[in-house]
């Protein structure tokens, strides 16, 4: 592992900073830089987190099937995955850090579209907004975590990614209290989350535009070799199996976890949100251990802990009653996600200098493969049932055992 990169404090600590830099002397860990990234994080992921936890709602309100629900879910995700990687991509060579409060002005305006809709079309185009917004967000952020990270990349990455699951928990609250019993135009409320992610992120680029780049080159100068051309290859080749098996199988209780609990337990609207609640507030948790864990044993073994230590709990979920539902539910949670970090952290020590395009190709792929999940799951739910779609995912993590392709990464 690199060696924390120490900053100077008259350097890095003006007055006149917005976030000042509060790393440690011995660590380098810019604690306020990382945590106001995540806290930025965790209100993106509130507001796309909204989406999915109304689509009861909007089912009811639109007369729409479990396909056009997909179809949603697959416009918001495309949109948010395709422009990620080259949004990454052309920031690695131009550095653009006013993009992230104005990424998050786009999602504002989608979130207004998406309060305003009254027809099925005018749905779609708020979730391409939004998606729009998130694209312009992830990779951004991701390499502002890496700048305050001090050499501990994975715990920089975990932190900011629990920030992420921590709104994607909190998000279908909020819909569950604020919209559900109020209607499409209560989703208003959620432009103030918007509004402050703007705010924070200002901060955060002021703090980004004086220090973040003169960061980057200091870790620059511990980072490992990379692997050649076709272990990269391979690398990705197997990332993309692993990322498909996490993101279809978290899709499915993203999406369609509440309409799993209602048909198959009878519960309430509001009752289902609860559990999904629990589902991924244990994703958040599971973040944010899996970072500084894979520091210090590596990411192969977290990434094999997290897919086929799930496995047994994934079989057995959709066989049980509801309460052992609910708690194999945060069971998946904790152990699954803890992978992701390890996972997004590892393709950047194969492609070392290309922090931006990395983290683009890690979160598009999150979201295109979760958008294309939940789209076929819609479909596979409408023709078979939204029971048998959960028997049938519950061998995805198995998928894991692809873990052992993995090149070995090299590094200081």
């Amino acid at each position: 592992m690199s060696k924390p990169v120490q900053d100077s404090p008259a350097r890095d600590e003006p007055a006149t900073v917005a976030i000042a830099d509060h790393a440690t002397p011995h660590q380098g860990f810019a604690v306020r830089v990382v945590g106001a990234a995540a806290f930025a994080h965790l209100l993106n992921d509130l507001i796309q987190a909204m989406l999915p936890a109304i689509f009861p709602m909007l089912k009811g309100d639109f007369d729409l099937d479990f396909g056009q629900i997909g179809v949603i879910a697959l416009t918001y995700q495309i949109t948010a995955s395709l422009l990620q990687p080259w949004i990454g991509l052309y920031t690695d060579r131009r550095p653009l850090p006013w993009l992230l409060p104005t990424g998050m002005a786009v999602t504002f305006v989608g979130v207004g579209v998406l309060a305003m809709a009254h027809s099925y079309a005018m749905l779609l185009v708020a979730a391409a907004i939004v998606g729009v917004g998130s694209a312009t967000f992830h990779p951004e952020a991701s390499r502002v975590a890496r700048m305050g990270s001090g050499g501990r990349f994975g715990t920089a990455q975990s932190t900011f990614q629990v920030g992420g699951n921590t709104g994607s928990a909190i998000g279908p609250l909020l819909a569950a209290a604020i919209v559900i019993p109020h209607g499409q135009s209560a989703i208003a409320w959620f432009l103030l989350v918007a509004a402050l992610a703007v705010f924070v992120l200002l901060r955060l680029t002021n703090w980004t535009v004086v220090h973040g780049q003169a960061r980057l080159t200091r870790l620059a100068v511990n980072r490992g070799t990379g692997l050649p051309r076709g272990k990269v290859v391979q690398a990705i080749a197997v990332v993309a199996v692993l990322m498909f098996a996490k993101f279809v199988y978290i899709a499915s209780f993203t999406s369609y976890f509440t309409f799993y609990l209602i048909e198959r337990f009878g519960v309430s609207v509001q009752q289902s949100q609860v559990v999904l609640f629990l589902f991924l507030g244990a994703i958040a948790l599971g973040t944010f251990a899996g970072g500084p864990i894979g520091d210090r044993i590596g990411r192969k073994a977290v990434i094999w802990i997290s897919f086929l230590g799930v496995a047994p709990f994934a079989l057995a979920l959709p066989h049980v009653g509801l309460a052992m539902t609910a708690i194999l539910a945060v069971v998946i949670g904790l152990v699954m996600s803890s992978a992701f970090a390890a996972l997004v952290v590892y393709a950047q020590e194969a492609v070392p200098g290309r922090v931006g395009m990395v983290s683009g190709v890690m979160f598009g792929l999150m979201f295109g493969i979760g958008g294309i999940g939940a789209a076929a799951l819609g479909q596979l739910a409408d023709a078979r049932g939204i029971v048998w779609v959960y028997q049938l995912t519950a061998f995805l993590p198995l998928l894991g055992v692809a873990t052992a392709l993995l090149p070995r990464t090299e590094r200081h």
